[in-house]
């Protein structure tokens, strides 16, 4: 890693080319126990993960290089760490409180969700014909949309009070499925946008107040919508109620915002408790992240282990596997987390990185990985570290799976250690019936290497309040990067360029302005239009 110089960890990462992640667990009978760490109801087990003791304390005095307790204190203090926006990121005030100005405000549209939500599930508050709301569907994109799906999704386990969809892409299919089978006298639509100006956003808001308006014949069908805004005055233009708008900060960046009024969808699905619960698991890991020692801190090691790979050891991508069904969307979310945080090229001083930062994320829930990209893991080329998440129990799971589940879990991570040995596949062939020369020959196609690393993050089952910690966790993992990389985490400016080309796009193809692009852009256009004649986009 250029740039950090006299850390030692590229001699390390020579050093460590050759090694066997199994020999360590033979030269030390502690490595387990060592390497295996706990916080907040998550346990963290690092160790068949490519490092030992050395390589640990180098990351470590990388971390104290890069003052690593003082910039958490920055984070956690409210401190304008977002320096391009020239902001704080004080998400964690939604949870925690402190700092005491930002977690006042959090309070304040809290007790104001509560107090609303109590209503909708009362009956207090009904739709257009006097029915009481039975579906909530979040109309909203990126931020607005995958935190809040991702959670209600992985508790879905708990008891619901309305059913919860969630429509983001500009892509009619979505909102048309969403509105197939939902009855409009009892729908409620949250409206999440910071800005209230997301085009796929409005667009999918437009068509939601035209399907009740066609079902309402006339009736008020303001009850039917709720925003979450920054900008309440728009809202309140599309028709929003101004008792119904829930303002947002610009302290709160869209990735971090589901601990915000964005969550209002998790609470209409599922109580202000569970919201709260939620909120609480995650400042358990605040505290943690605030008070541990760096060399137990877990979302600190986490991150470290990050760049080690990224940096040292060439890993390109980062694979996320929870073996948990209701976690299967955790790794789209974690992609926009990582990837749209620290997926930068460029340091806090606006000068070019001189080395790799974020990793591809991607992955899928166990135990449908394993029969797809788990060949990859196993047999490709490239180094990828894994992340494995397990919960211990399910409540609601039919006797035999927990157990079938836990154990595939707990193989993969063993067999992507061990591997397999060219002799091993070679007697596997002569058992299959193989003469001894097909053996011999076909066994480097039977063979793994091994060798390949993973992290087991184990709870004791998936709660409102481990989940909290899960998700707190990675967010917290993901400023450590950036700390050590030293870029923002906070600010998305490579999001904004297509928004801006788009509406150019969009007046291109209504035939409103003679725009000139690129060939390739210009024909998909002429196509457009030659099939949409009289469209008005």
């Amino acid at each position: 890693m250029t740039g950090i110089d006299g850390n030692g960890l590229e001699s390390e990462a020579i050093r460590l080319k050759e090694a066997k992640i199994s020999e360590f667990f033979l030269r030390d009978s502690e490595r387990a126990s060592r390497f295996t760490f706990q916080a907040a109801g998550l346990i963290l087990d690092l160790s068949k993960n490519m490092v030992d003791d050395s390589v640990m304390g180098k990351l470590i005095a990388l971390a104290k290089c890069r003052n690593m307790s003082q910039r958490i204190e920055a984070l956690l203090s409210g401190e304008r760490v977002n320096s391009t926006e020239r902001r704080a990121a004080a998400h964690t005030a939604l949870r925690l409180d402190q700092p005491a100005e930002y977690a006042a405000l959090a309070r304040t549209i809290q007790d104001r969700i509560s107090t609303y939500v109590a209503c909708i599930h009362s009956g207090a508050v009904r739709g257009f014909s006097g029915k009481p709301f039975t579906r909530v569907i979040n109309i909203g994109i990126g931020g607005s949309d995958l935190g809040p799906k991702m959670v209600c999704s992985a508790l879905d386990h708990c008891e619901h009070k309305l059913e919860t969809r969630f429509v983001s892409n500009v892509d009619g299919s979505d909102i048309a499925s969403a509105l197939a089978d939902s009855d409009p006298e009892s729908t409620l639509f949250v409206l999440a946008s910071k800005t209230f100006t997301t085009q796929e956003t409005l667009r999918n808001a437009q068509t939601a107040r035209l399907w009740l308006q066609a079902a309402a014949d006339g009736a008020d069908i303001a009850s039917h919508f709720v925003a979450v805004t920054a900008v309440p005055e728009r809202a309140e233009a599309f028709g929003v109620a101004a008792d119904q708008i829930f303002p947002m900060w610009d302290w709160v960046g869209g990735r971090y915002s589901l601990w915000s009024a964005i969550g209002i969808s998790i609470a209409l699905a599922f109580g202000g408790e569970v919201f709260a619960a939620l909120r609480n698991g995650a400042a358990e890991m605040d505290r943690h992240f605030a008070q541990a020692p760096l060399s137990e801190n877990l979302p600190v090691l986490m991150g470290l282990l990050g760049c080690w790979y990224r940096n040292y050891l060439k890993a390109q991508t980062q694979a996320i596997i929870p073996y948990a069904h209701n976690l299967r969307l955790l790794p789209a979310y974690l992609q926009q987390l990582e990837m749209e945080s620290n997926g930068k090229s460029v340091t806090r001083d606006g000068e070019a990185v001189p080395y790799t930062t974020a990793p591809v994320i991607w992955g899928e829930s166990g135990t449908n990985g394993q029969h797809s990209f788990h060949q990859l893991l196993h047999q490709g080329t490239d180094l990828i570290p894994v992340d494995f998440i397990l919960p211990l129990k399910n409540p609601v799971a039919p006797d035999g799976h927990q157990p079938l589940l836990v154990a595939n879990c707990l193989a993969q991570s063993r067999a992507l250690m061990m591997g397999k040995s060219l002799e091993q596949a070679r007697i596997e062939f002569l058992k299959d019936g193989c003469s001894a020369s097909e053996a011999q020959s076909l066994a480097p196609a039977r063979a793994m290497p091994g060798n390949r690393p993973s992290t087991l993050l184990m709870m004791e089952a998936l709660t409102p309040e481990t989940l909290g910690a899960l998700i707190a966790l990675y967010e917290h993992k993901v400023y450590v990067q950036s700390v050590i990389w030293d870029i923002n985490a906070f600010d998305q400016w490579g999001v904004e360029l297509g928004k801006q080309l788009c509406g150019d796009v969009l007046q291109a193809m209504s035939g409103l302005a003679e725009i000139k692009f690129d060939g390739s852009t210009d024909n998909a256009i002429a196509r457009f239009r030659s099939m949409h004649p009289k469209c008005k986009c």
